[in-house]
């Protein structure tokens, strides 16, 4: 059986027998140290490429030339050296050739190397002050070429982590009832990392968290392997919500008591734990739902109806949910606009030069998942969203599938909106999240009407408040905002870097493992893949498989996902979806294959 120390790393340049991938998982010692050897080798160089190409000689079965910016599809000038304004993104690069993740992370929104980055900033002082004067787009954004035909998400991204993040708000919102002794604390900024984020990863420590994971179902012990549909919650989440209940408890912003003033606290402390979490700039621009599905009709049918016109085209990729793919056919019936759907390859993956062809001087508003739920393809959002914003189109994210499973900086995207699920990220179910750029929202009517959203209401006219709360009529899910800031402080201890680099390596082996067995086919196996690995078999259908697979206690999607255009597009009416989370394990997957294999065999 394979090893865990070979398992390569999917999609990465040169893992494996892939030539698509590097040879497996550098750890955060053997990451110090590359590091440390490149800056220090970089002030005063005369030929940066010599120390470049140096790099992979101390990394065994990594070609030379995976050293070279070039690599990366940018030329380097002759005359280049360590004080030219390019040389922190060169460090980078650099960085970026010695850890297999960076390049997995330009695909996928994760920033790892943003220590490379920093440390870059620290070792050339003059350079990093001579970038800051570039004109916007050098070298921080890399043109696009002409052709973007066969480009797609596993194209590496050379300077993703240079652009500058802003800092979040310091404080709350402020309510005549607080008082300063349950005033919220001011967030750590966005450039502070977490206290543990680099600790150890100890998957079994991590599974004594989740106390539903010693379930037995059937007489077996549970294999949760259905976490696209839902997560199951740590302790730290079932805990915070029984404190809640028990001594904070009361509808908030609107009373002078006690009570009002400790549940207050607890929600808008929520807001900024996932402004934080999601790199938002402002408390201001988070705005609490019930879901992803909420959050996407929301902004539908707010801005997708002011906006969007008779003839306007609202463009959605093959892989979208069903969520991703109504409402906007709501607002195409009532306004005269036009769907307009990037393909997707055999592999599941959206390519570039698709995308481009399908934006148009009509394309007003663009709508794409992050990760898709049915295949796990990871899109390239950046560039997508980009080629989007150049042709004056506002852009949403569904981000449903992707929060959980590696770090997300909405800014560093650009997104024009981003929305997400709290029962997805080990929270509770009932709440959810939209980001919105705060120009945006400021412009935006709003949505639903009633308490808590207005200024001012008499019978001849009312005026309504500012963001979020115009957005958040009613009373809100005060419990459910409370669990998922919870379970925000749970995974910013294990650090979101830490869960990805562990899911993926556990998705290299569950791809290794479903695909030895004999008649079973994956679907979807697009090189940037997060967390799902369906397949389908020629003797079982997938709803029979799922069911088999219950009996040994192993949890699995069987079915269309939620995402029919999906299936259609392989021909399919379902799949077997196991998708995996940080609480996963080697064990685990070698019990699906197990049970995977005695079914084939009755």
């Amino acid at each position: 059986m394979t090893t865990r120390s070979e398992i390569p790393a999917i999609g990465v340049p040169g893992a494996g027998s892939d030539p698509g991938s590097l040879p497996g998982a550098i750890d955060e010692a053997n990451l110090d140290r590359i590091a440390r050897s490149l800056f220090a080798a970089i002030p005063g160089a005369a030929a940066p490429q010599a120390a470049i190409a140096a790099v992979p000689a101390s990394i065994p079965g990594v070609p030379a030339s995976y050293g070279m910016p070039s690599s990366y599809g940018v030329p380097v000038p002759p005359s280049l050296d360590a004080t030219t304004p390019d040389a922190p993104c060169l460090a980078t690069a650099m960085l970026d050739a010695a850890f297999p993740l960076a390049a997995f992370s330009r695909g996928s929104g994760i920033t790892p190397t943003a220590a490379g980055a920093a440390a870059a900033q620290t070792a050339l002082p003059e350079a990093t002050a001579a970038a800051a004067t570039l004109p916007a787009g050098i070298p921080y954004t890399p043109a696009l070429p002409l052709n973007l035909d066969g480009l797609s998400g596993a194209m590496p991204r050379m300077f993703d982590d240079a652009a500058p993040r802003v800092a979040p708000t310091a404080g709350a919102p402020s309510y005549y009832f607080l008082t300063p002794a349950v005033a919220p604390a001011a967030p750590p900024s966005a450039n502070t990392s977490p206290q543990f984020a680099r600790r150890e990863f100890d998957v079994n420590e991590i599974r004594r968290d989740f106390p539903i994971l010693q379930e037995r179902v059937n007489g077996k012990q549970l294999v949760w392997l259905d976490n696209a549909a839902t997560t199951q919650k740590p302790r730290a989440v079932i805990d915070r919500l029984v404190r809640y209940y028990e001594h904070e408890y009361s509808n908030v912003h609107r009373a002078a008591h006690t009570l009002a003033a400790r549940s207050t606290d607890a929600y808008e402390s929520a807001r900024q734990k996932l402004q934080r979490f999601l790199g938002a700039g402002s408390p201001s621009e988070i705005i609490f739902v019930r879901g992803t599905t909420e959050g996407v009709n929301l902004v539908a049918a707010t801005y997708g109806r002011r906006y969007i016109g008779r003839g306007d085209e609202i463009v959605l990729s093959t892989l979208e949910h069903h969520s991703n793919i109504v409402p906007w056919q709501f607002i195409a019936e009532q306004v005269g606009a036009v769907i307009r759907v990037v393909p997707v390859t055999d592999r599941g993956e959206v390519m570039l030069g698709d995308f481009e062809k399908t934006l148009s001087t009509r394309t007003r508003f663009v709508a794409l998942t992050h990760v898709s739920n049915a295949l796990g393809t990871i899109l390239p959002l950046r560039e997508m969203i980009q080629m989007a914003h150049r042709r004056g189109a506002r852009v949403l994210i569904d981000g449903a599938q992707a929060v959980s499973h590696f770090p997300v900086n909405v800014q560093e995207l650009d997104a024009d909106f981003y929305v997400m699920s709290g029962h997805k990220l080990f929270g509770p179910s009932a709440i959810g999240v939209v980001y919105g750029k705060k120009a945006l929202l400021d412009d935006m009517p709003p949505w639903q009407g009633g308490g808590n959203m207005i200024q001012r209401v008499t019978f001849e006219k009312s005026t309504f408040a500012d963001p979020p709360g115009r957005f958040e009529a009613g009373t809100a899910a005060l419990g459910p905002a409370v669990g998922l800031g919870a379970a925000v402080d749970y995974l910013e201890r294990i650090g979101m870097e830490n869960v990805a680099r562990h899911e993926r390596e556990l998705l290299a082996y569950a791809t290794e493992a479903l695909s030895r067995i004999p008649g079973v086919r994956l679907i979807g196996t697009a090189p940037e893949k997060a967390g799902v690995v369906s397949f389908v078999t020629d003797q079982i259908p997938a709803e029979e498989m799922g069911k088999i697979l219950d009996q040994d206690g192993i949890a699995v999607r069987a079915g269309h996902h939620c995402a029919q255009p999906t299936m259609d597009r392989f021909g399919l009416e379902a799949t077997v979806r196991p998708s995996l989370a940080l609480y996963n394990t080697h064990d685990e997957i070698d019990q699906l294959e197990r049970a995977v294999r005695r079914a084939l065999r009755k």
